[in-house]
């Protein structure tokens, strides 16, 4: 078995091409992870969409019912983001399947990588910054439910704060939310993470990387948990259109083997989810995204994971 990589075709499909949200990413991520062999039929995992009541664990049922019904007010869509369609529907509650596959082969193998998910903006009834479903929060609540965890530890590096995730998962003793990210940045206002690390604009990959070593290495020993749900947001890089860090590509790749290394060396699984990037170059984009997942597959060669 090689490091199980989870994806679906549901999860790019025709969209308006100056739209902001830069739906092709995902096949065009596929495409490059397939042509560069890090995925293969191999390690191909295909995710089922996301049942209803696995939803309400983190979201208000009604709200639910009335996205896959098309009800949602037009203030409701306007802070969604995107245009609602059956097709968003289908690619919406199969990324969260995705995810929710993804921990549960985290959990098995000790690594796992999506090549979607990391919607941390989505609240407990609206949607919000491109997120509908808080796929972060789902997953939490279902290993905790489900017995699969005792403790999980979300540690998100995507640039904006992981507002949704922090406000649905207040009161959950046992989901841990920390949140690296820019300071002066969407949202403009901040829900209350169990920890927040506001980060100053223009930051470089050496002061970047040292915060993040310095977080884990406090976190993680002090709260041992048995999952880590890593959002591996890309619009940390100096070219992403939302970004406001410095971040290089080597700055990246260096964060995303911190993290995993940090955890494996602490027999804690990780499941890794992309997070936001944003970029008009979508080719550059795909590549910036599959960092993490080239990260991640030497990680696994070298440790024999499999």
């Amino acid at each position: 078995m090689d490091l199980p990589l989870v994806y679906h075709p549901d999860y790019s499909f025709e969209f308006p091409a100056a739209h902001r949200f830069p739906m092709d990413k995902f096949v065009r991520l596929h495409d490059h992870l397939r042509a560069t062999g890090t995925l293969h039929d191999g390690n191909l995992c295909l995710p089922q969409i996301c049942p209803d009541d696995l939803l309400a664990l983190a979201h208000d049922p009604d709200y639910v019912a009335r996205f896959h019904d098309a009800s949602l007010a037009t203030q409701e869509l306007r802070r969604m983001g995107l245009p609602w369609s059956e097709a968003l529907v289908r690619r919406t509650t199969r990324a969260v399947g995705g995810s929710i596959l993804t921990a549960e082969l985290a959990l098995q193998y000790g690594l796992a990588c999506h090549l979607a998910g990391g919607t941390h903006h989505a609240h407990y009834d609206f949607a919000s910054g491109f997120c509908v479903f808080n796929d972060l929060a789902i997953i939490s609540r279902y290993m905790l439910a489900s017995g699969k965890a005792q403790r999980v530890l979300i540690f998100d590096c995507d640039v904006h704060q992981g507002d949704g995730t922090a406000r649905i998962l207040e009161h959950d003793a046992e989901a841990i939310t920390v949140s690296l990210h820019c300071e002066n940045n969407f949202p403009a206002r901040k829900a209350h993470s169990d920890w927040d690390i506001p980060l100053p604009r223009n930051l470089d990959d050496e002061g970047y990387i040292r915060i993040v070593d310095d977080v884990l290495n406090y976190l993680l020993p002090l709260y041992q948990p048995d999952l880590l749900l890593y959002d591996a947001g890309v619009d940390v890089h100096q070219q992403d259109a939302l970004g406001y860090l410095n971040l290089t590509d080597q700055g990246i790749a260096r964060r995303d083997r911190q993290v995993i290394e940090h955890c494996l060396a602490r027999d804690i699984p990780v499941c890794a989810v992309i997070g936001g990037g944003y970029d008009s170059n979508r080719e550059a984009l795909a590549r910036r995204h599959a960092i993490l997942h080239h990260s991640a597959q030497q990680i696994w060669r070298e440790r024999g994971l499999s």
